[in-house]
């Protein structure tokens, strides 16, 4: 969280205010390694320090940046990662089998895995992008987003704001403890699928049975 002791990240959310928010949120959701939190307890910081934010415009321009940059991650997974995916998975170990898994695997938890990842560094870019990849459903993948951000944008938004220079000094222990459970998470959850892999890929093959549902080729 050193971003949150440099002056330069304060001056560009004054120069900027919420479009600042907004748009570093929104592209951290997209996948890119941007510090989305940090930008948002700044603000949050700068609004109750100096009062020339509204706390509520702060969380609203997280919410949406969350929301919208994580549907246009959702997106590129789905339309460009998939097709990547079927054309060169083969060479990563990822048979046709291995993929309807990870279909099977997000049609279950995927919306657990959107909401809760947007609390966990690192995985708060990427879930959107594997959802696409996975061809979640767009409904509840967006059920998912649109809650996760919310209740992600107010918690944050709130905290910063309520504590004050005090959320600078929880800030370390907390984002460290919240990607170690994602990374335990992670882990233990790479070990049970792989000590029930066929167990797994034969319950994604009855509920997507037949060939793997590939991206139409356009017309020239």
């Amino acid at each position: 969280m050193d971003w949150l002791a440099n002056g330069n990240l304060a001056s560009f959310i004054d120069a900027y205010g919420y479009w600042a928010v907004a748009g570093v949120i929104a592209l951290e959701s997209t996948g890119l390694p941007l510090p989305g939190e940090a930008f948002l307890i700044a603000a949050a910081l700068y609004a109750g320090s100096t009062h020339q934010l509204n706390i509520v415009l702060v969380i609203l321009a997280a919410f949406l940046g969350a929301a919208i940059g994580a549907s246009i991650g959702f997106a590129i997974g789905r339309e460009i990662g998939f097709r990547l995916l079927v054309r060169y998975g083969s060479h990563l170990g990822l048979t046709e089998r291995r993929m309807k898994l990870g279909q099977y695997l997000f049609w279950r938890h995927g919306r657990k895995v959107v909401f809760f990842a947007r609390f966990v560094p690192i995985l708060r870019a990427l879930a959107a992008v594997l959802a696409g990849v996975t061809r979640m459903d767009w409904s509840r993948f967006t059920i998912a987003n649109v809650s996760g951000a919310a209740a992600w944008a107010i918690l944050y938004g709130l905290a910063a704001y309520g504590l004050g220079d005090e959320i600078k000094r929880l800030s370390g222990p907390v984002g460290m403890a919240s990607a170690l459970i994602g990374i335990v998470g992670v882990v233990l959850g790479i070990i049970f699928i792989r000590r029930h892999e066929e167990r797994l890929a034969d319950e994604a093959e009855r509920k997507f049975p037949g060939p793997l549902a590939r991206p139409k080729r356009k017309r020239t």
